[in-house]
C-alpha cells in the first residue's frame, strides 16, 4: 500500500528527510480503537472503546495498570501495548524497592520514551506500533502524557487518540477550559461524551467503553461495567448540552469520508494484529 524503495528498514531516511517506517507505526496508532485522556488538579480520567471482533470473541483491554498512581491507555497494536505496559510495571517496582517512593509519571514517561525511540535506530527492530495515554498523579499533581511511536512525548490537559479521534479532540478543544477545575464526576461525564464522539452515531454503552480514574486519595482503578452504565443512564436523563447536539450531525458529515478510509485498513489488520 505505501510501498517506497526507502521503507524496507527503519533507519533509512528517505531524500525528503522522513523514516517511514516510523510514519507506518504511527499510522497504526490512528486505526486503533479510540482512548481519550483528561485531566483536572486532582484527577486523571482514561477512558477507550473495546469493541469485540466478533460475536463470539470477547474484546481485548485497552486500559492497563501500571501502579497505585500511574495508568496507561492505548491505540493501536495491543500486544506492543501490553509489552511497554509490563515494562513501565517493572520500572515502577524497581524503583519503590529503591527508593521507597513512587516513581514520578514525568520520569516514567522520559524512560518509556527513551525505549521507543531505540527502536527507530536499530535496523533489526521496528518500532512500536502503539500511541499510549499515560495517566498519574505523583508530588507535582495530576499528568497526562501522550506516547508516540516515534520516541516523542508531550504532556496535555486532554487528548485524544485512535480511529475518529478527531472528533473527540473537537468537542475537547471548546471544553477544556473547564478541566482544571473540574470535579471527578464532571471530568468522567466529560470523558464518556467525548467518547460518543467517536462512535459516530452509535449508542454508547458500557458494554464497548473502558472507564478508569485516579486522582488525590484514590488508586488508580477500572469502574466496573455497572458503575459506567449508571453513569450513561444518568447524564442522558439529566440531558446533553446544546453545542453537542448542534455539533454532532457536523461532526458525522464532516468525518463520514475520514472514517470510512480508516474503517477500510483497520477491517483488514483487526483480525490478525488486534488494533
Amino acid at each position: 500500500m505505501f510501498r517506497n524503495q526507502y521503507d524496507t528498514d527503519v533507519t533509512t531516511w528517505s531524500p525528503a528527510g522522513r523514516l517511514f517506517q516510523v510514519e507506518y507505526a504511527m499510522e497504526a496508532v490512528k486505526q486503533g480503537s479510540a482512548a481519550i485522556g483528561l485531566r483536572s488538579k486532582t484527577h486523571v480520567v482514561l477512558a477507550s472503546v473495546n469493541k469485540a471482533n466478533s460475536e463470539l470473541s470477547s474484546h481485548q483491554k485497552k486500559i492497563f495498570k501500571v501502579d497505585d498512581h500511574i495508568g496507561v491507555a492505548i491505540a493501536g497494536l495491543t500486544a506492543d501495548g501490553r509489552v511497554l505496559s509490563r515494562y513501565m510495571r517493572s520500572e515502577c517496582i524497581n524503583y519503590s524497592y529503591s527508593y521507597e517512593s513512587q516513581l514520578p509519571v514525568g520520569r516514567l514517561v522520559v524512560q518509556l520514551a527513551d525505549k521507543a525511540q531505540v527502536c527507530t535506530q536499530r535496523s533489526w527492530k521496528r518500532p512500536y506500533g502503539v500511541g499510549l495515554l499515560v495517566g498519574g498523579l505523583d508530588e507535582s499533581g495530576a499528568h497526562l502524557y501522550y506516547n508516540c511511536p516515534s520516541g516523542n512525548y508531550f504532556e496535555y490537559q486532554a487528548f485524544a487518540i485512535g480511529s475518529r479521534s478527531q472528533a473527540a479532540k473537537t468537542y475537547m478543544e471548546r471544553k477544556f477550559e473547564t478541566f482544571t477545575e473540574a470535579s471527578r464526576e464532571n471530568l468522567i461525564k466529560d470523558a464518556l461524551f467525548a467518547l460518543r464522539e467517536t462512535l459516530q452515531g452509535e449508542k454508547l454503552t458500557s458494554s464497548i467503553c473502558t472507564v478508569a480514574v485516579v486522582g488525590i486519595g484514590e488508586a488508580f482503578h477500572i469502574l466496573d461495567k455497572e458503575t459506567v452504565q449508571a453513569l450513561i443512564n444518568e447524564f442522558e436523563i439529566a440531558g446533553e448540552e446544546a453545542p453537542a447536539d448542534e455539533t454532532a450531525p457536523q461532526d458525522q458529515d464532516g468525518d463520514a469520508q475520514p472514517a470510512a478510509a480508516d474503517q477500510g485498513p483497520a477491517d483488514q489488520g483487526v483480525a490478525p494484529m488486534d488494533m
